[in-house]
């Protein structure tokens, strides 16, 4: 009887433990969320609300990714602590909670229908989180809170098409943006052990990269002449030398100052109109995200098959010496040297 007890009150603690570590993911990501849409909504050009980059979609999407379905009630939360305070009545703050909510659950389950692999180690992967998880799934949030603001009366039916696409590519340059960046962090904060033997002047590349796509973007989003194609040198870079994980922070240092620069009305997008700046904005980002995501991984899926190549190779070497075991032996060197690669 005593051990019959014993085991129970171990059940029960354990199920204590499982829900409060649940729980405590579910605050992290509405935390996280509401983090990201404070960030967001430093830049917003449509009233109050609408950003042209709005990161809790992207960060939404990576912990549906890493997390699983259950992570949702916390992507809903964190949309309710961000859009109760701004929204124009409470039915059009439940419309968009439900849009904003809805919106990145429907870009998981499209992305899990394809076999999406979090690593974007393959150019599919790439493709299908631009298409699928940025521009189709987007089409959601984008069309139920921008109708809910005009049944509100928030927002003139005029400017409805002007607002949603600045709400659907500000939600589908999160998930450009944001999304790759937290999957890279996810991936380096789960290693089973921290990468060893990196050069000082590995390092040292990877901060001469960033300070400069940093200072490339500032000078050519700064000044009036159209300097904004001095950027991708630096994106091709990045993705050749370091693929997804220097690639997506330079992507996002890149769109960040290029949103600062259009909400100030400087540089190359100063002396134009609401719709002309936008246009010029999320072209100019989705051209730098597409070109960062898709040749880091095609450069990465390059390198994945050379290594496949290297030992398969390496097997055959062996396979022939078993085989003929009078022929010259490869090299111990050499061996070691094609794991390593």
């Amino acid at each position: 009887m005593a051990t019959v007890a014993r085991d129970t009150g171990i059940r029960r603690n354990n199920g204590f433990r499982r829900h409060g570590a649940t729980a405590l993911r579910l605050v992290a990501v509405a935390a996280l969320y509401y983090a990201g849409a404070w960030i967001g909504l430093l830049q917003e050009l449509v009233r109050d609300q609408v950003t042209p980059l709005w990161p809790p979609t992207g960060i939404a999407l990576a912990c549906l990714l890493t997390l699983g379905p259950m992570a949702w009630p916390g992507i809903a939360l964190g949309a309710v602590a961000v859009n109760a305070p701004i929204g124009p009545s409470p039915l059009a703050v439940l419309a968009i909670v439900v849009g904003n909510t809805l919106a990145p659950i429907c870009s998981y389950l499209l992305l899990r229908r394809v076999d999406f692999r979090p690593a974007l180690d393959r150019l599919r992967d790439a493709l299908v989180l631009v298409f699928l998880g940025a521009l189709a799934g987007m089409l959601i949030s984008a069309t139920v809170g921008t109708a809910a603001l005009i049944v509100a009366g928030a927002l003139p039916v005029g400017d409805f098409w002007t607002a949603w696409s600045v709400w659907w590519t500000g939600d589908a340059m999160g998930v450009l943006v944001i999304t790759p960046l937290l999957l890279v962090l996810h991936r380096l904060l789960h290693r089973a052990r921290p990468p060893r033997g990196v050069s000082p002047y590995r390092l040292l590349e990877a901060a001469a990269l960033l300070l400069g796509t940093a200072a490339v973007t500032l000078v050519a989003t700064r000044t009036e002449v159209s300097l904004l194609f001095l950027v991708f040198p630096f994106l091709i870079w990045a993705a050749l030398r370091f693929q997804l994980a220097g690639a997506a922070p330079c992507s996002l240092i890149v769109s960040v100052l290029a949103i600062a620069a259009t909400a100030k009305g400087t540089g190359p997008f100063s002396h134009h109109s609401l719709p002309a700046r936008m246009v010029t904005l999320q072209a100019f980002n989705g051209s730098t995200a597409l070109t960062a995501l898709l040749l880091s991984a095609i450069i990465t899926e390059r390198n994945a098959t050379r290594r496949q190549i290297e030992r398969v190779c390496a097997q055959l070497a062996e396979a022939v010496f078993r085989l003929a075991p009078d022929e010259p032996r490869p090299p111990e060197d050499d061996r070691k040297s094609t794991d390593r690669r």
